[in-house]
């Protein structure tokens, strides 16, 4: 079993590596009590492999607090517990500004004093397990993508291929555009099998309507174009740390054009590297 401790600096991102080891599979708990961590282990490891990645943030604000971690640490090691400690931090102006922007007090801010003073206080305090940290991320250039890179990077390794989860769905316009759509695309151009009589009963999952929509010169120059774009910007949103994308296909009643076109662009993004579960919300209705 993995388990991970995620702790540091208030304001450096440790919900937002959190985040991102769950996408990663990670059974994530946030806000966990340092004194609670040996028996979450052991919980975890008697379930028999089912939690087989934990990964937990915890907060140590005060000397008490920096001693129940490593209490809870002897007690990890005692269990035969293997667990590794991710120390996220930054610099003291991006905290500061972070916490204006957010408009939110500091844990020790009352305590200090002063929004600056309580970051220093925090950063004095946590100088001992940061010492102790087997992974240390500084945020304070970072952006969402930058930091799931380099997530991914320290605990999938280098050679670890980021993907995008995308549904492909069809739909009718008649019946509204799907709110949770990312990209919508029109086939209302192409030809409708709605005005042929043996194919109008018919969905664009049957061979003959998927032939008539896919095989006329205009939608094949439709699709190129689409594999192109879609080659072009799957990757660019891996990169600025999206995990999952929808593409929403739509014809007047979401029965013959959008369904043929989607499951087509369902299977471009497979080829590509990425999974895509195909959803044809409206051709039942």
């Amino acid at each position: 079993m993995k388990f991970l401790i995620i702790s540091g600096m208030s304001g450096a991102g440790k919900t937002r590596a959190a985040d991102v080891l769950e996408d990663m599979d990670y059974y994530c708990v946030d806000n966990m009590p340092a004194a609670l961590l040996p028996k979450l282990a052991e919980f975890c490891m008697g379930m028999g492999g089912r939690y087989e990645k934990v990964a937990l943030v915890t907060d140590i604000r005060d000397k008490e607090g920096v001693d129940a971690i490593f209490d809870a640490l002897d007690g990890l090691w005692a269990l035969g517990c293997d667990y590794e400690i991710l120390f996220m931090e930054a610099d003291l102006p991006t905290i500061v500004k972070r916490y204006k922007e957010s408009r939110r007090p500091h844990p020790l801010q009352a305590e200090a004093g002063s929004l600056e003073a309580a970051v220093r206080l925090e950063s004095r305090r946590l100088d001992r397990l940061r010492n102790n940290a087997d992974y240390v991320i500084n945020t304070s250039d970072l952006t969402l993508g930058m930091l799931q890179a380099e997530i991914y990077k320290r605990f999938m390794g280098d050679s670890a291929e980021r993907t995008l989860d995308v549904t492909v769905m069809s739909f009718g316009f008649k019946y509204g555009i799907p709110l949770e759509a990312d990209m919508v695309l029109d086939a209302r151009f192409l030809p409708n099998p709605y005005y042929v009589d043996t194919l109008r009963s018919k969905t664009g999952l049957d061979g003959e309507v998927s032939d008539y929509v896919l095989q006329s010169p205009v939608s094949r120059e439709f699709l190129q174009h689409i594999q192109r774009l879609i080659a072009f910007l799957l990757p660019q949103y891996v990169e600025e740390g999206k995990s999952s994308f929808t593409i929403a296909v739509g014809c007047t009643g979401g029965r013959h054009r959008s369904v043929a076109v989607a499951a087509a662009l369902a299977e471009m993004v497979r080829t590509l590297g990425h999974s895509a579960e195909l959803v044809n919300r409206d051709m039942e209705k």
